[in-house]
């Protein structure tokens, strides 16, 4: 069994699961998720599902670099559509363009057979699975505007 939409290390560890405790254990993941680690979660399919078709690519597997481009192009669409239009900004107008490139992007390398569109994809993927990764769904603690009264801390028993 090959597990594609998980990271590696996670795959390491159920490795010996069946596939009913397999797809059970991935809807446990993505049901108890925050919406940050379900980012994160797409982004690592996607760069898993490009990473699979350039190697269906230089094997000569068209049916099933198709099927891991298209699989690709579902993960962007769904983050497309999960960008917060109203409350997002810049931010999310950039990101909206930036799932539109690599959308034409996963195409062209599928009508054309190529590599190249693949790996930028998977570049891009990678530079922004990178961000995510590094944002905290708790904000930061907020610094008191006066230093805290010192209190000695007694070492008597």
């Amino acid at each position: 069994m090959k597990f594609r939409n998980i990271h590696p290390h996670i795959a390491e560890k159920i490795k010996g699961m069946n596939r009913k405790t397999y797809d059970q254990y991935l809807r446990y993941e993505v049901m108890s998720a925050d919406p940050l680690k379900l980012v994160r979660m797409l982004y690592r399919g996607a760069i898993d599902a490009v990473s699979s078709a350039r190697a269906h690519l230089r094997d000569g597997a068209i049916r099933e670099r198709s099927r891991e481009i298209t699989r690709a192009l579902r993960i962007l669409h769904e983050l497309l559509r999960s960008l917060d239009r109203e409350n997002g900004g810049d931010v999310a107008k950039s990101l909206a363009r930036l799932y539109a490139y690599m959308t034409d992007r996963l195409l062209e390398a599928n009508a054309q057979q190529s590599g190249a569109p693949l790996e930028e994809v998977a570049r891009l993927l990678a530079t922004l699975h990178e961000g995510w990764s590094v944002i905290s769904v708790d904000p930061p603690a907020p610094e008191s505007a006066e230093p805290a009264e010192y209190e000695p801390v007694s070492c008597s028993y």
